[in-house]
């Protein structure tokens, strides 16, 4: 098999916003965050130019895209177009993993706010 191999438990975990605590992993073309969400924490509005999925473990998570709030609970998948506007809220404490295509550049920095921690800025 050629490719990489990784342990989600061997990447160092950082808290994105308040109560959301991710693990990021990128491949050549898509980007990966497993999320451990606290009870009440929320993604706030945003876009962005890459598609996303998002497949909840634990827990339920509200998500809204493009006004309309979906509740989703373990085993359901969410695919959210480029560009929608959406948001997302743990009704539980959650776990989850956002897949996104292309690359999430923004996540691969350490040095400045990625997308949710603006739209986080520009709400507050």
């Amino acid at each position: 098999m050629h490719g990489a191999i990784f342990e989600w438990e061997d990447l160092e975990p950082r808290t994105v916003l308040p109560g959301l605590h991710g693990r990021f992993l990128h491949s050549g073309a898509m980007s990966f965050v497993l999320w451990v969400m606290d009870a009440g924490s929320a993604f706030p509005r945003h876009t962005h130019p890459h598609e996303q999925v998002v497949h909840v473990f634990e827990g339920e998570l509200e998500l809204t895209v493009e006004g309309i709030a979906t509740v989703l609970k373990p085993g359901m998948v969410a695919v959210i177009p480029p560009n929608a506007v959406h948001a997302g809220r743990a009704l539980t404490a959650c776990r989850a993993m956002d897949v996104f295509h292309p690359l999430r550049e923004d996540y691969m920095r350490n040095d400045g706010p990625n997308i949710l921690q603006a739209a986080a800025s520009a709400e507050g």
